[in-house]
C-alpha cells in the first residue's frame, strides 16, 4: 500500500492507514508485534552508522521497533503540523516527561486549577523537589493569562475540558499569549482526542494523550503519548531517552488495533452521552449537567467554536442530599461499573469530590458530585438504570 498523499486524507481515513508503512507490516494488514531488546549488527560500521540516527532504525529494544513506531506515526498524522510522537507506559507518564523535558530548576510552570490530580501530585511532589514552582490559574482565564507571566515561567499547562469539572478552556487565546513571550504550552488532550481537537494546529506545543483512554477502547491496557510540534520535539525525544521511557510492543499493538476503530466508537460515545446527558438536565434530582457539549457547562461556547465533537465523559450535580444519598444512587447501579479510568466500551460511574483539588479557583455545588462515562451499551437501558438509581437517591434524601 503506497503512503502517497497521505496528508490531505480526512482524520476517518488516516485512523485507518497511518503508520502501515510497507517495511513495517511485511505484506500483511496490520504490523506484527516486534519484541526486541537486543538488536544484531552485521558490522561494527554498521553498528556505527545506525548510530547516527535511532529514529525508526533498529538500534536497541528501549529505542522502538516497527510495532511502536507505526502507532507512533499514526497519531502524528492525526495532529496537522506535528514533527512526530513517542509512546509511554502511561498517561501520567507522558504527562511527567513532556514536563520534564521544558522545565528546569528555578523555572514556573503555570498550571490548569482543574487538572487531572495524578498531574497537580506531580507539580506539588517531585517538580517541587527539583526547584520547579507551580502556579495554578483559573481555566476560564482566555487571554489574560498573558498578566500571570513572570520572567520565570517556562511553561503553561492546559487541560480542557478539565478533570471531574469539564471547563473548557481558550486554548488559541492562551497559547498565542503564551508564544508571544516564548513560553511552551502542553494540553491533556484526553477527553477530546485529536479527532475533535487537532491540537498542534490550535498551536500547542506539546499534546497529550492517555492512550489508556478512548485509544485503546477496552480497558484493558496503559498507554500514553505525547505529540510535539518541531519546535519541541528534540528535546522531548532527548528527555525520553534518558529517562529511559518507553511502551511494551504488545501494549503498543493493542493501542494501534484499538485507534482504528477510534472514529466509529467516539461517534457512539457521543450519541450516547448527550443523550444521557439531556435525559439528566430534565429530572428534578440533578441541580444540573457539566458537559461541553451542553449549554450552561463552563466553556460551552468555546466548546462550540473549537471543537468537532464530544466524548463520553461528563458529570451531574445533585440536587442536595450528601455522600450517603450519592452512594446509594451509584451502589445498585447495574450496568455502570464503579471504577477509575474511562475511554473503554463500558459505561463506569465515581463520585467526585472537586474542592479539595483546587487552590486558584473554588468549588461550590448545589449537592454532591457523580462522574459518568457512557459507554456503547443501549442509552435507554443506561438511562432506565439511572431512573432507579435516582429513585433511590430520592428516597435516601427523604
Amino acid at each position: 500500500m503506497s503512503d502517497s498523499g497521505g496528508k490531505d486524507r480526512k482524520p476517518a481515513t488516516r485512523l485507518v492507514t497511518g503508520g502501515r508503512r510497507a517495511e513495517w507490516t511485511g505484506g500483511v494488514v496490520n504490523p506484527p508485534v516486534w519484541r526486541a531488546s537486543t538488536i544484531l549488527y552485521d558490522s561494527v560500521a554498521d553498528l556505527k552508522e545506525r548510530q547516527r540516527d535511532t529514529h525508526h532504525r533498529l538500534y536497541y529494544g528501549r529505542r522502538g521497533t516497527p510495532t511502536q513506531w507505526s502507532l507512533a506515526e499514526a497519531l502524528t498524522e492525526l495532529e496537522p503540523g506535528a514533527e512526530a510522537t513517542l509512546l509511554y507506559p502511561s498517561g501520567v507518564a507522558a504527562v511527567s516527561t513532556a514536563l520534564l523535558s521544558v522545565l528546569r530548576p528555578g523555572d514556573e510552570l503555570l498550571m490548569v486549577d482543574s487538572a487531572y490530580e495524578p498531574t497537580r501530585l506531580l507539580c506539588d511532589g517531585l517538580l517541587k523537589r527539583f526547584g520547579v514552582t507551580t502556579r495554578y490559574y483559573d481555566p476560564l482565564i482566555g487571554a489574560d493569562i498573558a498578566g500571570l507571566f513572570a520572567d520565570s515561567t517556562r511553561a503553561v499547562f492546559l487541560e480542557s475540558p478539565g478533570s471531574l469539572t469539564f471547563e473548557v478552556q481558550d486554548v488559541p487565546a492562551i497559547c498565542a499569549a503564551a508564544k508571544a513571550r516564548g513560553i511552551v504550552t502542553m494540553l491533556d488532550n484526553t477527553w477530546a482526542t485529536p479527532l475533535f481537537f487537532p491540537a498542534i494546529s490550535k498551536g500547542v506545543d506539546l499534546s497529550i494523550l492517555a492512550c489508556t483512554k478512548y485509544v485503546v477502547g477496552h480497558s484493558d491496557v496503559m498507554l500514553g503519548s505525547v505529540t510535539a510540534a518541531p519546535s519541541a520535539w528534540a528535546k522531548l525525544r532527548q528527555t525520553s531517552y534518558q529517562l529511559g521511557q518507553t511502551a511494551s510492543p504488545d501494549d503498543a499493538w493493542l493501542g494501534a488495533r484499538g485507534l482504528r476503530t477510534m472514529g466509529v466508537r467516539l461517534a457512539q460515545h457521543q450519541a450516547n452521552g448527550v443523550e444521557v446527558a439531556r435525559w439528566l438536565a430534565e429530572q428534578p434530582e440533578v441541580a444540573r449537567v457539566i458537559h461541553p457539549a451542553i449549554p450552561g457547562c463552563p466553556g460551552h461556547e468555546l466548546w462550540q467554536r473549537d471543537f468537532s465533537g464530544a466524548s463520553g465523559l461528563f458529570g451531574f450535580v445533585l440536587n442536595g442530599g450528601d455522600d450517603a444519598a450519592r452512594a446509594a444512587l451509584i451502589d445498585g447501579l447495574d450496568l455502570f461499573g464503579i471504577g477509575f479510568s474511562w475511554g473503554g466500551f463500558e459505561s463506569l460511574v465515581i463520585p467526585a469530590d472537586p474542592q479539595s483539588l483546587r487552590s486558584a479557583t473554588s468549588w461550590s455545588a448545589e449537592g454532591p458530585l457523580v462522574r459518568l462515562h457512557i459507554g456503547l451499551e443501549d442509552p435507554a437501558d443506561l438511562i432506565a438504570d439511572l431512573r432507579l438509581g435516582l429513585d433511590r437517591f430520592r428516597a435516601h434524601k427523604s
